[in-house]
């Protein structure tokens, strides 16, 4: 079974995928997620206040 992480841990992590400029293939791979986990933590996120809109670019 994976790992937990802390609902704080989520929100940095989709924070980092959508305003670092790095692919999430590779923000996963640095914060040692599988890519479909990001994807599902990003799209859980979209509708909250985790990035401010003006800090977000459309995904791929």
């Amino acid at each position: 079974m994976g790992m937990k992480r802390t609902d704080k841990f989520r929100a940095d992590a989709v924070r980092i995928a959508l305003t670092s400029g790095l692919s999430r293939r590779q923000v996963a791979s640095d914060l040692g997620v599988g890519l479909s986990t990001l994807n599902k933590w990003v799209t859980a996120h979209r509708d909250t206040d985790v990035v401010s809109r003006q800090g977000t670019r459309p995904c791929p």
